[in-house]
């Protein structure tokens, strides 16, 4: 009994030690490398290239005064709409002392002309009425005092523009007003009641009261890589994304390209782009939601081809200035053998490239290899 098992615990360790040999022998060995099959496709291509950017208004205005003063009432805000000719601002003057005097002056000595002037008009009246001067005279005298009397009024006008900068003739149209010079849309107010602001002139710029755009009339300003931006031209046309209104696709056409370079990234050029963005009337709800300043996206279409001959990209193989794909020879063999092939090639939108001769329809070739998962 001992004996039988015995030559059974033998037999037991030369299966364990057989199947072991055998399992590592197997797996060992080298496993048939698979790979895809793939089958042409007709499809539309399309060489697109992605430009970032921003949204801007095509023209934006900055309103500021004609003369210098303090700011006493703001009418407006940013995001209001405003109309040319529309008041945004009220102004105090702070009149200059020299033409402060110089006009004060002025106009003691008009009332003092215009006092003399009276006076010399009423005594020739008086003769005139009584027959003793000719009518030339008088006329001469009359005229004096005419003038007098405008002279006085004019010295007092100018007397109240230069203390108050308005006066009681120009109240509708005084300079103290600050008008929009546009219609549009107030994108900044940079100041508030109490600042002094300076009247723009020779040496300044002059500040600034409020800043106010046509948003209805927008462009995309961007900057394209200098390898791809010899394939635009002016009117080609683009897709603009804004990256707050992600569901909404805005058609824009090309009109500037930079002749010249506006920066340098990553030791390319970038040469500046504009286009001329226009809302569909699918999107005008959205109109009032756009932002000058807006991040976006513009694809342009650079090439395109229609309802050709394609395979993917990955499929290809690329020797030199030649390029081969895998043909399937026999599927029925394991494992499938293949005939390499060299194929012209055209356009490719980085997925899918275009086969222009090489290559059949009903043709299958060899894609990628297949990986299978580890149990």
């Amino acid at each position: 009994m001992k004996k039988f098992f015995r030559l059974l615990l033998f037999a037991l360790v030369v299966v364990v030690f057989i199947g072991t040999f055998v399992f590592l022998y197997l797996n060992s060995r080298p496993k048939p490398v698979e790979f895809e099959t793939l089958t042409p496709t007709v499809l539309d291509l399309a060489k697109t290239s992605v430009v970032t950017g921003k949204i801007e208004p095509r023209d934006e205005v900055a309103v500021k005064p004609q003369i210098s003063g303090i700011i006493t009432e703001l009418l407006k805000e940013a995001g209001q709409h405003v109309e040319a000719g529309e008041v945004i601002a009220r102004l105090k003057v702070i009149p200059d002392m020299n033409q402060l005097a110089s006009a004060e002056s002025r106009v003691r000595l008009s009332r003092l002309n215009l006092q003399q002037a009276k006076t010399d008009h009423e005594r020739q009246k008086t003769l005139y009425d009584k027959g003793l001067i000719s009518a030339n005279d008088y006329e001469k005298v009359r005229q004096a005092y005419d003038q007098a009397r405008e002279e006085a009024t004019i010295a007092k006008e100018q007397l109240e523009l230069t203390r108050d900068g308005v006066s009681a003739s120009n109240a509708s149209s005084s300079n103290t007003l600050v008008r929009s010079t546009i219609s549009g849309i107030i994108l900044d107010v940079p100041v508030k009641v109490g600042n002094s602001v300076i009247l723009s002139n020779t040496f300044n710029d002059g500040t600034t009261i409020a800043s106010v755009a046509d948003m209805s009339d927008l462009i995309f300003r961007g900057n394209i890589d200098e390898t791809e931006v010899g394939r635009l031209t002016v009117g080609m046309p683009m897709q603009i994304t804004i990256g707050a209104l992600q569901d909404i696709r805005f058609p824009a056409s090309l009109e500037y390209i930079s002749p010249k370079a506006a920066a340098t990234t990553g030791g390319a050029n970038q040469f500046e782009i504009k286009a001329a963005v226009r809302v569909p009337e699918s999107a005008e709800g959205a109109a009032p939601l756009i932002r000058s300043g807006y991040s976006a996206t513009a694809n342009i279409v650079l090439e395109q081809a229609s309802k050709v001959l394609t395979i993917p990209e990955s499929a290809i193989e690329f020797s030199g200035d030649s390029t081969f794909v895998y043909v399937v020879k026999d599927a029925k063999t394991t494992p499938v053998t293949y005939e390499r092939r060299a194929v012209t090639t055209g356009l490719s939108d980085g997925i899918n490239i275009e086969i222009r001769s090489g290559l059949k329809a009903n043709e299958r070739v060899r894609g990628n290899q297949k990986v299978k998962d580890e149990e």
